[in-house]
């Protein structure tokens, strides 16, 4: 009975860590809402990354120029902070 739960366990065991070995690690946002721009940078056919630094598409376009790069509307850009109204409301 004690070799049943022992070859039990180490099935179990198996199985979690070929579950565990075929998870993909968790990515991190890579949009800024902070700036309208990004730049999509390739490294390799599959490898690439984000970079939302800028605030124009020509800027983008000059940091992009002469790399395997290409300029891209960041969908997650929040617009600029709305300001308040310095107007005093009158209560009546």
């Amino acid at each position: 009975m004690k070799l049943h739960r022992l070859l039990k366990a180490a099935k179990i065991s198996a199985v979690l860590a070929a579950t565990l070995s075929q998870a993909a690690p968790a990515t991190a946002q890579t949009y800024d809402p902070k700036y309208p721009v990004c730049l999509q940078v390739f490294q390799s056919f599959k490898d690439y990354y984000f970079d939302c630094t800028y605030t124009s598409m020509p800027q983008c376009r000059a940091s992009a120029s002469g790399r395997s790069a290409s300029c891209m509307v960041n969908p997650y850009y929040a617009g600029p902070k709305a300001t308040r109204s310095k107007k005093r409301s009158t209560t009546y």
